[in-house]
């Protein structure tokens, strides 16, 4: 029995552990610095340009907006749809119709790229008309499915939330923070061993408290902490 229950313990706390683990991370488009991924749809003779960049932050999906809208400027129409954070985030995130009716290019692909599970994401899809009227539901799918088609060929790469903490303990406590590093995945970015032992670490942030109030209660109190510059009490 006792070990039916330790088994069942084991498994709760691997649970926990991966749980933790997919909160550290969200996918975001595998592209170099100034690299594109560039899809093209043609639907009634009018031709549908999915560009698409990794863009963290708002200043970089306004910066690849206006340079593929320059790139694209004889274009009929630029739409675009931006998340410049973690996936379903809505903290940065914009769309522009850029012509076309209201409400029938700029948000249809926001919701595609809101919830398509990768964040840090820009998406312009050009389009030069062909000479046939879509309808509004035919503009709404077009601009759509053009966001989905290239979606599903962009390559994408995890990318970690990390917390900066740092950690001053007595020399007697290293021992206990250098072998707790690899299981909260902590990465030494500074240290030195004056007076006191000084680190600064980078690790996931839903470890970042964990880790911390193990120090805490290893050097009985005495390490000092900050985790991304708060004190850590």
């Amino acid at each position: 029995m006792d070990s039916a229950k330790f088994g069942a313990h084991e498994i709760k706390q691997k649970v926990t552990m991966a749980a933790a683990e997919q909160e550290d991370t969200y996918l975001v488009p595998d592209l170099k610095a100034g690299a594109v991924h560039v899809n093209e749809i043609i639907i009634k003779r009018s031709r549908f340009i999915t560009t698409i960049g990794h863009t963290a932050g708002a200043a970089a999906c306004r910066e690849f907006i206006d340079k593929i809208s320059a790139q694209y400027a004889d274009a009929t129409h630029n739409c675009y749809a931006f998340n410049g954070t973690k996936p379903e985030s809505t903290a940065v995130c914009g769309c522009s119709d850029d012509g076309e009716p209201h409400g029938t290019a700029g948000q249809p692909m926001l919701n595609v790229v809101l919830h398509c599970g990768i964040g840090e994401l820009t998406a312009v899809v050009t389009r030069y008309f062909g000479g046939i009227l879509l309808g509004t539901g035919g503009l709404v799918k077009a601009y759509q499915d053009s966001v989905k088609e290239a979606l599903q060929t962009l390559p994408v790469t995890e990318r970690l939330i990390p917390a900066q903490l740092e950690l001053e303990v007595e020399h007697q406590t290293v021992g206990v923070v250098l072998y707790q590093l690899p299981f909260f995945r902590a990465e030494v970015l500074e240290q030195d061993f004056a007076q006191r032992a000084h680190f600064v670490l980078r690790l996931p942030k839903s470890r970042a408290a964990e880790f911390a109030a193990l120090i805490k209660d290893k050097s009985r109190g005495r390490a000092l902490i900050k985790i991304d510059g708060q004190d850590f009490v």
